[in-house]
């Protein structure tokens, strides 16, 4: 089954391209026919000339990104986007979430719906649609948010799955908050799940993992690009007998988000490192996955080395399992998928993930964690393990940005920039409210 992409905005755009990128080259990686027919039928069509073309439709207000990221694809000779895949204008959103939602989205819906369609009924079968987007623009935010709303009209029995783009907490557009509050609130009501990539973790691990000296926004794209890659490439299931999982954004989504209060996923891959040291180091399963586990309790975004892994934090007693642990640093989940690929993969021990005390009482471990594994080497790394969690991983950038939103609307700064496009106060007020029960929802876990 087929998985439809939507990218969206300038970070949308470039982030698939990287995606696409990542995909592609990992399928075509030496001999391996039946992953590579798999990822090609998931994520490309085939042309009569044999070319790979992307399943996907690009949307900006402003056609510099994608003209540029329809170049790079043509000029990498593995694949490319469709010729006419994509729509754009000549103005953009001016970083306002309004701006995006209640005018440009709505102005161009009939051609971005049309855009939709036709590379949905390319697919013999659809999985679903991802849109790939940022929170913190005018465009990916506010069209975005609009157009996962037309999707959700047009395909209502479809899995839909919101990527999004955390903003560094330095700022990077002075009302990003703003449409964070918006987006997610309007996402919360429309998307059956929302995986969520902070720059500021992501900038962390190119410096400090990868070595980069000078971190661009294609570093931090590429790193992206790996994890969500990890995380969509073919797998199997414990259900699939053999066979890569035929539905991969409903397992994905019936792994993680069984609770419509509880729908946003962080995830963590390791190990990541400069491809000048693979050839230099060795892993093995039980090291990753104990480094990997600990990382999930102790809410580590990224593996520092055992300097930077809080070792203390332990789960609770069994006792201690139904109360709110209020000041604890343990991490509760709701739910974990665990993706191992590569070499010697059904020799990993996975049961340190089973334990209950990982997860909330009112739902059993066999019911909490699900692992997918694949003996096929992912991205050039011969062990590869990533862990999608749905845990209280990002309670405190949410209430980060929930509370600086909220400070700068009691000031009524720049509100009056969003009334004019038709957001009133009570639209505000709204979406704090809605965000708020997300925050108490996981504040609650346990």
């Amino acid at each position: 089954m087929s998985i439809v992409t939507v990218q969206l905005g300038q970070c949308g755009n470039q982030v698939g391209h990287e995606l696409f990128d990542v995909l592609c080259s990992d399928a075509l990686e030496g001999q391996r026919k039946v992953y590579s027919t798999a990822v090609c039928e998931r994520f490309f069509h085939q042309t009569s000339r044999g070319e790979l073309v992307a399943r996907a439709v690009l949307i900006d207000m402003e056609p510099k990104v994608i003209n540029q990221s329809m170049s790079r694809a043509a000029k990498c000779g593995m694949w490319r986007y469709g010729e006419s895949s994509h729509f754009s204008q000549k103005q953009g959103s001016g970083n306002n979430w309004a701006n995006g939602y209640r005018v440009h989205g709505p102005r161009h819906r009939d051609v971005v719906e049309q855009l939709v369609r036709r590379e949905v009924e390319r697919c013999d079968r659809l999985s679903g649609l991802m849109a790939i987007m940022s929170v913190a623009g005018g465009t990916g935010s506010g069209v975005g948010t609009y157009v996962t709303q037309c999707l959700r009209d047009i395909y209502p029995k479809t899995f839909i799955l919101n990527h999004l783009t955390w903003p560094y907490g330095t700022g990077e557009v002075i009302v990003q908050n703003y449409n964070s509050v918006l987006t997610l609130a309007h996402l919360y009501q429309l998307s059956d799940a929302i995986l969520v990539h902070e720059n500021d973790t992501v900038h962390r691990i190119c410096g400090q993992l990868l070595n980069i000296k000078h971190i661009s926004f294609g570093d931090v794209n590429k790193v992206i690009a790996h994890q969500l890659g990890s995380v969509l490439q073919p797998a199997l299931t414990a259900d699939s007998h053999g066979v890569y999982g035929r539905n991969p954004l409903g397992e994905l989504v019936s792994a993680l988000a069984c609770h419509p209060e509880y729908k946003l996923l962080s995830v963590c891959t390791i190990p990541q490192m400069p491809s000048s040291s693979m050839a230099y180091s060795t892993f093995s399963w039980p090291s990753m996955l104990k480094h990997l586990r600990q990382m999930l309790i102790s809410n580590t975004k990224m593996e520092e080395g055992k300097s930077c892994i809080d070792w203390q934090v332990r789960p609770p007693a069994a006792s201690e399992r139904t109360r709110s642990l209020t000041g604890s640093s343990f991490n509760r989940s709701l739910a974990n998928l665990l993706i191992l690929r590569g070499k010697d993969v059904y020799s990993a021990e996975t049961g340190g993930f089973e334990d209950p005390a990982l997860y909330t009482s009112w739902l059993s471990s066999e019911a909490a964690f699900n692992s997918w594994k694949s003996p096929v080497p992912f991205n050039k790394y011969e062990k590869c393990a990533t862990l999608v969690s749905n845990s209280q991983t990002l309670l405190r950038p949410l209430d980060n940005m929930v509370g600086k939103a909220w400070n700068m609307f009691a000031s009524r700064a720049y509100i009056h920039q969003y009334i004019k496009f038709g957001i009133s106060e009570e639209d505000f007020l709204d979406s704090f409210t809605s965000i708020e029960q997300v925050i108490s929802s996981y504040n609650q876990l346990h």
